[in-house]
């Protein structure tokens, strides 16, 4: 009698033992599959100053603002300043709205000659037009910041543009690429995986950085188009011994003995 209680106990326990582990086995796998979904869209941005999380359309700008100050060959000192304006002015938002008629990353006026609407809405126009004018300001190279921007935007408050600093410094270390692999983007996989547009996004990559600048800034382009990746359908960009992939960009940048020192996309 004895024996078959025991017999019968042990059936029970390789039973449960069995079914935890099915279930155990389900949902780390359910997990894995809706784990992309659970982290949402953001891009990661860090460097040895500190952290930054931006939602990918603000990384989109801030990537766009650094190709700019490039082609430019303007200091990073030059795209500080506009990047404690533009977190100060939109977030690092593309607007089509502001106080009175401003619009745009660095909510300029048209009414103040700036330009049109639609060219303000244009990050890469709004951009040139923000250092045409920084570059016209004396010393702006030494003076403080905010004191720069200031000169520029003319704002009702120029002291607000102070408290930006840190986060200005992190984004220029990151997107001028002196600091390597410090941009990361992570979004759900679409129903559909659209078929990736690299020459669409090497167009609009060019408009903001030239031709001359593409070969010498390599950790500026790769994360231009990480930056870039979700809008272009792109799901690889590899570049100095690491790639990242759409499909686990949370992962940020990992090893790829196949990336060269040339940046590629896929």
């Amino acid at each position: 009698m004895n024996r078959r209680l025991s017999r019968t106990a042990l059936t029970i326990v390789v039973i449960v033992v069995l079914l935890t582990a099915a279930i155990f086995y389900g949902a780390y796998h359910l997990l894995k599959k809706t784990q992309p979904f659970a982290l949402g869209e953001h891009c990661l941005i860090t460097t040895p100053a500190g952290s930054l999380d931006l939602d990918i359309d603000q990384a989109e700008v801030a990537a766009t603002i650094a190709a700019v100050a490039a082609r430019r060959e303007l200091p990073e000192r030059a795209l500080q300043i506009a990047y404690v304006t533009a977190i100060q002015e939109s977030k690092l938002a593309n607007l089509p709205y502001g106080d009175r008629d401003s619009v745009g990353v660095f909510q300029q006026r048209p009414s103040q000659g700036w330009g049109t609407v639609e060219q303000l809405r244009d990050p890469v126009y709004a951009t040139r037009k923000f250092f045409a004018a920084l570059e016209k300001v004396k010393h702006y190279r030494t003076m403080p910041l905010h004191e720069a921007a200031q000169a520029v935007q003319r704002s009702a408050d120029g002291s607000a543009y102070a408290e930006h600093e840190p986060s200005a410094k992190i984004l220029s270390a990151a997107f001028t690429g002196r600091v390597p692999k410090a941009v990361h983007c992570w979004y759900p996989p679409p129903s559909k995986p659209p078929k990736p547009q690299a020459e669409a996004a090497r167009k609009q990559l060019v408009r903001a950085l030239g031709t001359d600048a593409m070969a010498k800034r390599g950790w500026l382009v790769a994360a231009w188009y990480v930056t870039h990746a979700q809008k272009y359908g792109l799901r690889q960009v590899s570049y100095d011994g690491v790639s990242w992939t759409a499909a686990s960009g949370h992962d940020g940048w990992l090893k790829d003995t196949k990336a060269d020192h040339s940046v590629e996309v896929a």
